[in-house]
């Protein structure tokens, strides 16, 4: 995957706010099988935190909330960037901020909620509850065994459906947890890109007419491209 070439967003539907994909340093783990968002990232913290101003300089506070996104977790953005985030939230009165971590951070989780001082929703790529699936094929290094331990600091898990080797009872499981234990959360419906793992078409259409539901849920969002937040 290239380095993507728009970087600002209003998404309007469900949980409306500003979303601002910014560069970070690479990702800690970076190892994930399905993954190939790699490139979007540096190591010149300056020329990243220059760019990023720029994309935040974007944000008019006008619906309240924003999010921040990066080809890794939100820990790894440069730390001026991080003060910039925080000069954004306080001149345009952000009211709730998104961010997304791995589970490497989760430990961190309560020093950034401290940190910003409005309310967070802290988002996280488990892509399913199903541990096998989870560390062995998906090799996401994400080791609980139960989706109460994410509660534990985390906010909003994504999940993804339609992937070969996935079942319907793994989809059933993860939506289930998602609903049980989240106040919100995000389905990723996979789209086949450079790495070996590949899409199951059929369960794609059986995810979309057994859930159909979930499309109208307000505290869910169904992503079916990768795009679809307007970012990328």
């Amino acid at each position: 995957m290239g380095i993507p070439e728009k970087r600002y967003s209003r998404i309007t539907k469900k949980h409306p706010r500003e979303i601002c994909l910014l560069r970070s340093f690479p990702c800690a783990w970076g190892k994930c099988s399905f993954c190939d968002y790699i490139e979007d990232n540096g190591r010149d913290e300056t020329a990243m935190a220059s760019l990023n101003r720029q994309v935040l300089g974007q944000v008019t506070g006008e619906l309240g909330a924003l999010e921040v996104i990066n080809s890794g977790s939100c820990f790894e953005l440069p730390e001026q960037t991080f003060e910039d985030i925080l000069k954004v939230i306080e001149e345009k009165r952000i009211q709730e901020i998104f961010f997304e971590s791995h589970w490497m951070y989760r430990r961190w989780t309560a020093g950034l909620r401290e940190r910003v001082k409005v309310p967070a929703v802290l988002k996280i790529g488990v892509e399913t509850f199903d541990y096998n699936f989870r560390q062995n094929v998906l090799n996401k290094n994400a080791d609980f065994k139960e989706p109460q331990q994410v509660a534990e600091y985390f906010d909003s898990p994504c999940i993804m459906v339609g992937i070969q080797g996935q079942t319907k009872e793994m989809i059933d499981y993860d939506i289930s947890c998602l609903k049980r234990y989240f106040r919100m959360g995000t389905i990723n419906v996979y789209n086949d890109n450079t790495t070996r793992i590949r899409r199951d078409p059929e369960l794609v259409r059986w995810f979309i007419k057994e859930y159909e539901w979930t499309f109208g849920d307000p505290a869910v969002e169904v992503l079916c491209e990768i795009t679809d937040f307007g970012v990328g």
